[in-house]
């Protein structure tokens, strides 16, 4: 296997558990509803993850581990999407919010911190804010 066929596989096991994670959240209710169901489409085209991936994390999504990311950055998008994902039938559940605590603090935010940096999460994503503007708030939102 040459190194970047090594980099291009562990890029996608990354992108799978990403996408496992979120499916998770989507799942946490039992439902997938069609919000999140055309939210989960785009992202596994973003992620390039195939229909036989998809089928396959759809039907076992724990299956990928989550992945944190090395970055602050990444981790933010990574919030971002969870975020998005569990705001999209504008309906928060109690498991939701409490799986996406979990994934949060699994993708390298901390305890102590975390019902303080979900609820800013929610409230941006509430605004409907783009991507740039979630990361520049969520850096800033001490300041």
């Amino acid at each position: 296997m040459s190194f970047s066929e090594l980099f291009d596989s562990e890029f996608k096991q990354r992108n799978k558990g990403h996408f496992s994670a979120i499916v998770r959240v989507a799942l946490a209710d039992g439902v997938v509803y069609p919000e999140e169901k055309a939210f989960l489409d785009k992202l596994a085209s973003r992620l390039e993850i195939t229909e036989s991936e998809y089928e396959e994390i759809l039907s076992d999504p724990l299956k990928y581990p989550i992945n944190p990311p090395y970055s602050y950055v990444q981790r933010l998008e990574r919030l971002y999407d969870l975020t998005r994902m569990v705001h999209v039938d504008h309906h928060l559940e109690d498991k939701q919010e409490v799986l996406l605590k979990k994934i949060s603090v699994a993708l390298g935010f901390t305890p102590s911190n975390v019902d303080y940096i979900i609820a800013k999460a929610l409230s941006l994503v509430d605004q409907k804010v783009d991507g740039d503007t979630f990361i520049y708030e969520m850096q800033h939102m001490h300041k």
